[in-house]
């Protein structure tokens, strides 16, 4: 009897601590933390998804549900201007990137904040993907002049300054108080 107490009292301690790890790693949202979405459209104005920033302990929850989009990898970043004009969207201007980082998470002198993971799209063209970004604010996010998040053409190779390699620009939105 012993020893299943012991057996039990491990076990569930060994659940909590795995718990506790999963909510390191997708962040416990904050009492009356903010959220910010951005409506992700193409050059051609068609709805292709959203991106949420959730306020949680020790930074920004990132996630994105996007569909429509060629099925593959795909770059995805926050941008430092919220401005989403087509048909390149180059008025999103540069990658967020308030510590002057070098991109890329595989950048020993990176990443950017708005350097995310990539953006895996089945088949069927939809796909999400979520990160917490240590130390980002939503305050940050929505500056004087916002932000907007960019979904590329091709894979972010997560190494090269400025943007990975991750070709055009195919969709935008900005991200705005919810």
């Amino acid at each position: 009897m012993r020893r299943f107490t012991f057996a039990t009292t491990a076990l569930t301690t060994l659940m909590l601590s795995a718990c506790d790890k999963d909510s390191m790693a997708t962040g416990t949202p904050l009492a009356q933390g903010a959220q910010a979405v951005a409506l992700l459209r193409t050059p051609d104005g068609a709805d292709v998804g959203r991106a949420t920033a959730t306020e949680v302990t020790g930074g920004l929850r990132v996630t994105l549900d996007v569909r429509g989009l060629a099925p593959g990898t795909h770059g995805a970043h926050v941008h430092t201007v919220g401005h989403c004009d087509a048909p390149d969207f180059s008025t999103a201007g540069a990658h967020w990137n308030p510590l002057g980082a070098k991109h890329g998470s595989m950048n020993q002198q990176g990443p950017h904040m708005g350097d995310l993971p990539n953006l895996v799209l089945g088949a069927n063209g939809h796909g999400t993907v979520g990160i917490v970004v240590p130390g980002a604010t939503m305050a940050g996010l929505l500056d004087g002049d916002g932000s907007a998040i960019v979904i590329h053409d091709k894979p972010d190779d997560l190494v090269t300054d400025a943007s990975g390699n991750s070709g055009a620009r195919i969709a935008c939105g900005v991200f705005g108080a919810n």
